[in-house]
């Protein structure tokens, strides 16, 4: 005993024991904290932040947009001037600099200048095509949002799904044990238990299936907002089921004019045209190049006295000449171009408006709907499945016609979340093709 006491004191096993102590503090820690961010619940709001944070997708778009940008101000810029150095003159007998009078070392200087506001339209037609980009980054931040919202409400509708599924097994799992217990006395029929045993095997068959179409909807989810295709999506079990009214088809078209990032790309893409087509018609004049030379001699003159240098001045320019198959060819080119680009914008302009009627009609109809299931449909549904078990209980109604009832009242809270999340959906339509969230009276 005293060795085991002496033993167990010792300071060495009472290191030991504390790191053992730390290491489990450490275990339940991480134990409590695993379950605690399983369970954290994924918002509309949060997911379409993560998706507009993380999607690979608008990051390169993005800086496709960012690279388009750094252009203006290299194309608003002269061309890098030219130094040269000539060795003008030379004899080839001696190689010597000094034998003959006009041999000279020359340094020279030139600059391009293109044609009077060649440089400062192809900087605005540069410019024009980067605002064009960076309307095209908007117009897929809207497209982003509007396909993580589409998959969240489906995941939504899929829970929802699943829990009255749930439920509903409950119930005939109820009705199954009723029957079985009246078969049991004699009251009940044998068929009424295989029946309620059968919409039983009815109703696991939907959850398998509806089960697949959540890890299918998940994993989209999970690739939009850049996450492992694994990861769990948990969603809010509760949301506002209000519709609030929207404006009218022609205030959401008047307002997308101004706010839809389609159409103000397009519109910058048919600006970027103009402007090609007014740079073509510059090329019907010269470009120039400006030029100066220094040149250095050795050796003196027949009189004794040494060589001067010399200093030169060029001008060029080129010749437009051959107008008929390279400048008005060019000209015609930009201007098929600019027609191309204007009845691209009128063709966007008809889908937006196409894309703002029908989800305004979704919308509406969805809306309509959850109201008429919420308020009518389901409660009198409830009533009747109430009534039908009632009455089957005293022998007063047909098996039969209860578990017809209560599938009925099944079928009714399913197409209710179906309609609440398809009017949920339109939304997010109709916010992507108007361009902005204000969109209500």
């Amino acid at each position: 005993m005293n060795h085991l006491s002496n033993y167990s004191s010792s300071p060495s096993l009472s290191r030991n024991q504390g790191r053992g102590s730390r290491f489990l503090i450490l275990l339940m820690l991480f134990a409590i904290a695993c379950p605690l961010y399983a369970t954290e619940r994924l918002t509309l709001v949060s997911a379409v932040a993560e998706a507009l944070k993380g999607n690979p997708n608008l990051a390169a778009i993005r800086a496709r947009a960012n690279a388009l940008a750094a252009i203006p101000d290299q194309r608003g810029t002269l061309p890098d001037p030219k130094m040269s150095v000539k060795m003008i003159n030379l004899p080839l007998e001696s190689l010597s600099f000094t034998q003959e009078g006009m041999t000279q070392l020359q340094i020279g200087f030139s600059q391009g200048l293109p044609f009077p506001g060649k440089l400062r339209l192809r900087k605005e037609v540069a410019q024009a095509v980067a605002d064009a980009a960076g309307f095209d980054v908007d117009e897929l931040r809207l497209r982003l949002a509007r396909d993580v919202k589409m998959v969240w409400w489906n995941l939504f509708y899929l829970d929802r799904a699943l829990e009255i599924v749930d439920s509903n097994q409950i119930l005939l799992r109820q009705f199954v044990a009723v029957a079985e217990s009246k078969y049991s006395v004699g009251q009940g029929l044998q068929q009424d238990v295989l029946l309620a045993q059968v919409e039983l095997s009815k109703l696991l068959d939907s959850q398998i299936h509806l089960e697949g179409q959540r890890r299918n909807e998940a994993i989209r989810l999970n690739t939009l907002l850049d996450y492992p295709t694994t990861a769990p999506v948990l969603l809010p079990t509760e949301v506002s089921e209000d519709f609030q009214p929207l404006r009218d088809e022609t205030q959401l078209m008047t307002r997308a004019e101004t706010t839809s990032p389609l159409l103000a790309m397009r519109a910058q893409q048919i600006e970027a045209a103009k402007l090609r087509v007014a740079l073509a018609k510059k090329d019907y004049y010269p470009d120039f190049n400006l030029g100066a030379a220094y040149g250095l001699r050795n050796g003196n003159n027949p009189n004794g006295s040494s060589r001067d240098d010399f200093a030169s001045i060029m001008l060029s320019m080129s010749l437009p000449i051959y107008t008929g198959t390279k400048q008005d060819r060019a000209v015609d080119q930009r201007n098929s171009e600019r027609l191309r680009q204007r009845y691209a914008l009128e063709d966007e302009r008809n889908q937006v408006a196409a894309a703002i009627g029908q989800a305004l009609s979704d919308y509406r109809r969805g809306a309509e709907k959850v109201m008429l299931f919420k308020t009518g449909i389901i409660p009198q549904a409830s009533q009747t499945v109430a009534s039908m078990l009632a009455g089957y209980q005293v022998n007063k109604v047909d098996f039969l016609n209860v578990v017809r009832s209560q599938i009925t009242l099944y079928d009714y809270q399913t197409l209710y979340w179906k309609a609440f999340s398809g009017a949920n959906q339109a939304l997010a339509r109709l916010v992507a093709a108007v361009g902005e969230e204000n969109i209500y009276e």
